[in-house]
């Protein structure tokens, strides 16, 4: 399999299945595609019909949007718990992840995915403060009712994890108090060797999108 993705400092939705493959160990290689460039619509074009990112290619076939992917290698691959085993905590982490991916809009506006930055304080409005605040809340209800056995929402890392790990990465950037559950869940998140990995690479980029740096 390879996934296409964009720039690892800014692009959110490529984060998702880049980091589940590598946490789940799913083999694979990657290309990236620096995002807002002049050649950058026809390369992705040649990668996926949206012409985003991010899109897995398996044999010939091309899935893209990150949820997805994600449906995809649970079929693909049964034997490893992409989701929760469990009928109803799988259910609330698909409820989950659907919320995180069409939502938050708010958030995503004024705190938009910036790994080199550090802009505390920054796009803090009314707006902002509620999605943060049900962010929060979806974290305590889900580790709370399922996630005893580890230190990830369900317990053992799973798809619900990797869908909001770009949140969490906003929550660094922007410098965001949070609940000592909120805190722990978020330095459990970044503890993970491969989020390391895709953070140092992000620092090693040069390219800078406009639209992603407001505050500059």
């Amino acid at each position: 399999m390879k996934l296409v993705i964009g720039n690892k400092n800014y692009s959110s939705w490529s984060l998702r299945p880049w980091l589940l493959m590598k946490v789940l160990d799913l083999p694979f290689s990657e290309e990236v595609i620096p995002l807002y460039q002049p050649d950058s619509k026809p390369r992705l074009l040649e990668h996926a019909p949206s012409g985003k990112v991010p899109a897995l290619h398996d044999e010939g076939l091309v899935i893209w949007d990150s949820l997805a992917i994600t449906e995809y290698l649970a079929e693909q691959f049964p034997g490893v718990a992409v989701w929760p085993r469990d009928t109803e905590a799988r259910a609330v982490a698909r409820s989950i992840a659907c919320e995180m991916h069409s939502g938050f809009g708010a958030l995503r506006t004024h705190m938009p995915m910036n790994l080199r930055a550090a802009l505390p304080g920054k796009g803090r409005t009314p707006q902002v403060q509620e999605d943060i605040e049900r962010i929060q809340d979806l974290w305590s209800d889900c580790r709370e009712r399922y996630g005893q056995d580890g230190r990830f929402l369900f317990g053992a890392f799973s798809a619900a994890d990797a869908f909001f790990a770009p949140v969490v990465t906003r929550f660094v950037t922007y410098d965001v108090p949070l609940s000592d559950l909120g805190a722990d869940y978020r330095d459990s998140l970044l503890a993970l060797p491969a989020m390391q990995d895709w953070y140092a690479a992000a620092r090693l980029e040069t390219e800078r999108i406009s639209a992603s740096e407001p505050y500059a």
